[in-house]
């Protein structure tokens, strides 16, 4: 029987390292055997940092590094820092970009005023738990009326390149501020360095950043990194919610990274793989990732989260494991951006499991549920229209294309974030007035009003005051004349 010696105090617990293969580092000490979760640190020069994941014996540890390994050889000598792997917390560290191990990574000095906390914690306790389910309000219409997300909730989001997914994670990071007065924070994992300095460059100018946190595991760090760096960021928005008693806006990307970085850490610790190569404890693990994730009695973290689904294959064991934690999925589509209507949200893919009249209230679900079969019925007479035109439709199947499209402009909204770019001044619209807005329009009391005075505006109130372009006297006037030359 293997006997385990017990940690105790020591002033110093060299160790001394006997294997190397790859990630993994073996480590032999003779006096005191850390504990799973240990951060150890070679003494050699450049230091590299390695989690203590397994006792093999009463003298021997195995660990993963969290740096690269070269020029680490068998026979360096390893210390025991006697505790967990840390994260900064405290209001210094908003407005800053950080990597795995709390060291800043935009060019700026060391920010002061800050305590190092254990990346390893446990989620809030039951009796700590709020039981109240309550809506997480956006400003954006299009959310807030057909998907609303729950406060301390999880939201999945699903989009690929350029359909507008960082836009519209930005615009809630500033509409975070605007309703909540919250805290934001963004965790890259697996990220593309390129698109960690683009969007910190987007946040700077849009001004969110003084209320915002970045930490990123890149892509190119290795897989013990990329794996820990979810929990960094979780200890920071702890210590908002916590401490501060502030609403916390936790975006990460790509949570899909933190399954297959757990993948890579399983495989080269010489685990038996499960199903289709997936790590046995990857349910275990990305619920100790996601349980953090909570409404509590002084806060919530409300998280939203891109999920890249492999092969497009919904039944995959990751893709399984995420849904089951998700309180709401938005859908971007390609489509809908193409043809500008912003954001390009899929209504008829997305869903909320806060939609029930129960949370959300009656009112509010007969109107949704009465706006999905409005843009159900416009979807099934596209064909319709394409082959034979509009003209041939019956008068209650115009009525429902005719309202079908003007929600569908409503549902658009200028951003603050893109004001620079689009001319247009940003809307934040209440649930209320969003609410409002769709229940004028299936009620056909914008019939007579053309679907562009719709098209990205605030509340439906703007649209009956909106200038419509008109041609001037003298336009118009060369415009009839050309017409009449054509004629004769």
């Amino acid at each position: 029987m293997v006997r385990i010696m017990l940690r105790k105090p020591v002033t110093q617990n060299i160790g001394t390292i006997i294997s190397v293969r790859g990630s993994v580092v073996d480590i032999r000490f003779e006096d005191c055997l850390p504990s799973v979760y240990s951060l150890l640190r070679t003494k050699s020069e450049g230091s590299i940092a390695i989690e203590v994941l397994s006792q093999i014996d009463a003298h021997r540890v195995r660990g993963i590094a969290l740096m690269p390994t070269q020029g680490l050889a068998r026979g360096t000598l390893v210390e025991d820092t006697g505790g967990p792997l840390q994260a900064p917390v405290g209001k210094g560290i908003l407005s800053r970009m950080f990597d795995v191990f709390g060291n800043v990574i935009d060019r700026q000095p060391a920010p002061s005023d800050i305590q190092w906390r254990s990346v390893h914690r446990a989620p809030p306790s039951l009796a700590r738990r709020s039981t109240k389910s309550e809506l997480f309000e956006t400003g954006i219409k299009v959310i807030d009326v057909l998907m609303p997300l729950e406060r301390g909730g999880k939201a999945g989001l699903f989009g690929g390149a350029g359909v507008g997914k960082t836009v519209l994670l930005t615009e809630m990071i500033h509409n975070m501020v605007g309703l909540q007065d919250g805290v934001s924070i963004f965790c890259g994992i697996g990220e593309r360095c390129r698109e960690g300095e683009e969007l910190y460059r987007d946040m700077k100018t849009a001004g969110v950043l003084q209320n915002m946190v970045m930490v990123f595991g890149q892509m190119n760090e290795p897989p013990g990194a990329r794996f820990r760096v979810g929990h960094a960021a979780l200890t920071m928005a702890e210590y908002f919610r916590d401490d501060q008693h502030r609403d916390v806006l936790l975006l990460i990307d790509n949570i899909f990274r933190f399954i297959q970085a757990g993948m890579e850490v399983s495989g080269l610790m010489g685990q038996m793989p499960s199903r289709l190569g997936y790590q046995p404890t990857m349910g275990t693990e990305l619920s100790q990732l996601e349980e953090r994730i909570a409404n509590t009695d002084t806060g919530a973290i409300t998280s939203i989260q891109a999920v890249y689904v492999p092969a497009d294959d919904f039944t995959d064991p990751a893709a399984v494991h995420t849904f089951s934690h998700l309180s709401a999925s938005i859908v971007l589509s390609r489509k809908r951006a193409s043809e500008g209507l912003y954001p390009a949200i899929d209504p008829l893919q997305s869903s909320s499991k806060m939609a029930t009249p129960g949370i959300t209230g009656e009112r509010h679900y007969a109107l949704a549920q009465e706006i999905r079969r409005t843009f159900a019925q416009y979807a099934d007479l596209k064909d319709i229209i394409a082959m034979l035109g509009l003209e041939q439709l019956s008068p209650e199947d115009r009525n429902v294309v005719g309202r079908a499209r003007r929600l569908e402009r409503f549902l658009t909204q200028p951003f603050f974030t893109t004001e620079q770019f689009t001319g247009l001044k940003g809307k934040l619209v209440s649930l209320k007035d969003a609410l409002d807005g769709c229940e004028r329009i299936l009620r056909d009391e914008f019939k007579d009003i053309p679907e562009s005075a719709l098209y990205m505006i605030g509340m439906i109130d703007e649209a009956k005051v909106k200038p419509q372009p008109q041609p001037d006297p003298k336009s118009r006037a060369e415009l009839e004349h050309a017409a009449s030359t054509h004629e004769s």
